[in-house]
């Protein structure tokens, strides 16, 4: 008989399904900010969550954002969700239309539509917000039914969407404009990107019309005698036909499912054939239900093999130039929703892979976005047992690591292991 050896042997668990969790900061990078010190908002806010998944597991940068495109959430996200923007993007407007269940033709063309809030000072034309104060849904809603009632037509009306986000539905209409982004406008005379609508009467006699129905609407009337923004014109933008995207469980062989306040991300998972989980309470700005989108994930990842969590309260705060509101809002995302989510996977499985990125940088100096490279961390639970150093979630740590991605496809087949372990290397 033999005798043991005294040491009590390590029983290891067995692993559950494997899973993979997508969480997205919108906008979370920053630039390096001599009002902190030459640190980020994400290098100064307190995330022990992104942090943990940056120690045990790795961190690098990722060029989410293609050469000579524009740097929006539509263009990154779809390519961290494995698709090149560059062969499969045809705007935003028709993503978020998707969302929306509206029914685009081939020849249809489908503008993203904002309520912003222009001011005259003088001859120039001011884009004073481009969310008109992140008006109500509420009174959004009843703008926009107002609109529809008096200036729409057989061929052009506005789909309703959450807040400021609305469709303008142009059937058989041109999508050869160029438009400007109004979050890229704010506080300049925008008198150069409001002509550029001359090059299509059409467009531009609805958006005249709709003008001078909100100027005189009492929502706006009564937002005015509150010192609230009012939303006083619309802003069509974005445009584009209704793109082509292989289905997700063809493309990558897993099930997954979508969780955000906004439109543009859920249209992405229409698109693609992902599941768009409705959480209630979401806002798409800090006074969002955190926790809820966690708690419908966790359910959800007891059925589908792969989840996006997206949050868009930082970009909100950065596109404001409120740094102290990002910083909150990074605080927030790290306990509300990394941390949380961090405590409850166990429930589901032991054995997952998280990736913790922003999808592109919204720096504080410039309120809109930049094409600069994003952090990104990734945490396996099967092979990440040990600290591999003292880790931050910032710019500085994934700028410095050699684990660079040159495309979002290229990060996200990394993730989902379509892609060999990373050995220092540049990939693409």
């Amino acid at each position: 008989m033999k005798r043991g050896t005294g040491r009590k042997r390590k029983i290891e668990e067995p692993l559950g399904p494997r899973k993979y969790v997508l969480l997205i900061g919108d906008g979370m990078g920053d630039f390096f900010l001599k009002e902190l010190g030459g640190k980020t908002p994400l290098e100064v806010a307190l995330t022990p969550g992104m942090d943990f998944i940056a120690s045990y597991g790795e961190i690098g940068a990722c060029q989410t954002i293609p050469h000579g495109m524009n740097p929006g959430s539509d263009v990154a996200i779809m390519g961290l969700l494995g698709y090149p923007p560059e062969e499969k993007y045809t705007g935003r407007g028709p993503i978020e239309a998707a969302a929306r269940g509206v029914d685009l033709k081939p020849e249809d063309v489908a503008y993203r539509c904002n309520l912003v809030t222009l001011r005259f000072e003088g001859k120039d034309l001011i884009m004073e917000d481009y969310s008109a104060g992140h008006i109500s849904t509420e009174e959004a809603m009843e703008l926009i039914n107002s609109i529809n009632l008096k200036a729409s037509t057989d061929k052009i009306e506005i789909i309703p969407g959450v807040s400021y986000r609305h469709i303008l539905l142009w059937r058989g209409g041109s999508g050869g404009l160029h438009t400007y982004p109004p979050h890229d406008l704010l506080g300049q005379n925008v008198w150069f990107a409001f002509q550029s609508y001359d090059e299509e009467p059409y467009l531009k006699e609805f958006i005249l019309k709709a003008i001078e129905i909100l100027e005189k609407h009492p929502i706006n009337q009564r937002r005015k005698l509150e010192n609230k923004r009012p939303a006083n014109a619309i802003w069509p933008w974005g445009q584009g036909r209704m793109p082509d995207l292989e289905k997700f469980n063809e493309k990558w062989g897993l099930t997954g499912g979508v969780i955000s306040a906004v439109d543009l991300i859920k249209g992405l998972a229409v698109l693609c054939g992902l599941r768009v989980i409705e959480v209630p309470g979401v806002t798409g700005y800090i006074d969002t239900n955190f926790e809820g989108k966690v708690d419908y994930a966790i359910e959800a990842l007891k059925e589908v093999d792969f989840m996006l969590i997206h949050v868009e309260a930082p970009d909100e705060a950065g596109h404001e130039g409120n740094l102290e509101l990002k910083i909150k809002a990074i605080d927030e995302f790290d306990r509300r929703v990394v941390r949380y989510f961090l405590e409850r996977i166990p429930e589901v499985t032991n054995n997952y892979r998280i990736l913790v990125c922003c999808d592109h940088l919204t720096p504080i100096p410039i309120r809109t976005h930049s094409t600069k490279p994003v952090p990104w961390a990734i945490f396996d639970s099967a092979k990440d047992k040990e600290k591999k150093r003292e880790g931050k979630f910032c710019e500085k740590v994934a700028y410095e690591s050699k684990l660079f991605f040159s495309s979002g496809p290229a990060l996200f087949e990394y993730f989902i292991e379509r892609k060999p372990p990373l050995k220092g290397e540049l990939f693409s």
